[in-house]
């Protein structure tokens, strides 16, 4: 769906949800530091505290015991990239043999795009240049967080909700569903030449210091557990420190952001479907990390009070 078009699609009102599903949460979880004592014991509270937290956040967190059963090990974030690898490669894959037309889509999947955007297929267009370039950076994005779960980041035995571990495991299929309808509504095929400009070229730019940004922060908070020989000596929590942690408290959570924005640069900047996708995200990273940032406050009384949650000197 374009900025010109007024009418939400299946997958426009799917992002929409979730984004003010998320907007709820972060409100509701800002205005709970508000609510009586003895609400905050109550079941409710504590089942929607269960679902929005995970990792270190849910250490203080006092469940009972039927709700542990739904635990699952966070160190399975790991599952939800090796999906996204697979599902986008093979999209990406499809469009490439669409674009130099070896094949089309696969019956199944055009029936798919159609009920999403509510678009019938045109038969012939192959994907959009702009669209194929999106769905390599998603790879190269899966692929990098995926690298990142098994070889560098050290997770300790914190647990996450099974709604949360499902959600995520169909995260990344809606995700790449989602990059490949941006042609649903596009109005000609173009070429490499016409599409791709100077705003493409900033998002990709963007997205390649984003990257370099998330990565680097992924590598101080595995340097907190690992000693100077680079094997793992604790699970503990400590305060990170160096690089954008200075500013923040989850600069990777920032950074997830600023991918998403860019690669809605790379599909033109046009894309409506796409920016209720950032929306989300924005709505999603910012619970995140405001839970993150209130267990270091609370943890630590000499936590920098100049830091904020995720985004520089903003929230």
């Amino acid at each position: 769906m374009t900025w010109s078009s007024v009418s939400l699609s299946l997958l426009d009102s799917f992002w929409l949800f979730l984004a003010l599903c998320f907007l709820v949460a972060f409100a509701a979880h800002k205005a709970s530091a508000h609510l009586s004592r003895g609400y905050r014991k109550s079941s409710l509270f504590t089942l929607f505290q269960d679902l929005i937290r995970y990792g270190k956040t849910k250490q203080k967190l006092h469940r009972a015991e039927w709700l542990r059963v739904f635990d699952v090990p966070k160190r399975w974030f790991w599952h939800f990239y090796a999906i996204s690898v697979c599902w986008n490669v093979f999209l990406l894959l499809s469009s490439f043999a669409f674009l130099y037309q070896l094949q089309s889509y696969p019956p199944w999947l055009t029936g798919m795009l159609e009920m999403l955007t509510g678009v019938p297929s045109s038969g012939g267009q192959a994907p959009q240049p702009s669209t194929v370039l999106v769905q390599l950076l998603l790879c190269v994005h899966s692929l990098r967080r995926l690298l990142e779960c098994l070889f560098v980041s050290v997770f300790s035995d914190g647990a996450m909700h099974l709604v949360q571990y499902l959600f995520g495991l169909g995260y990344y299929v809606v995700l790449g569903l989602t990059a490949l309808c941006s042609d649903r509504m596009a109005e000609g095929p173009g070429s490499f030449r016409s599409q791709l400009d100077w705003i493409h070229l900033a998002g990709f730019v963007l997205f390649i210091m984003a990257s370099l940004l998330q990565h680097r922060s992924m590598v101080l908070l595995a340097r907190l557990r690992k000693g100077k020989s680079g094997r793992v000596e604790t699970l503990a929590h400590t305060v990170p420190e160096g690089g954008w942690f200075e500013l923040v408290s989850c600069p990777h959570y920032f950074a997830e952001l600023l991918i998403y924005i860019s690669l809605g640069f790379v599909l033109g900047g046009l894309s409506f479907t796409w920016w209720l996708v950032v929306l989300y995200v924005f709505f999603n990273q910012a619970l995140a990390g405001q839970l993150c940032h209130d267990f270091y406050i609370s943890k630590y009384e000499s936590y920098p009070k100049h830091r904020r949650a995720f985004i520089p000197f903003v929230l």
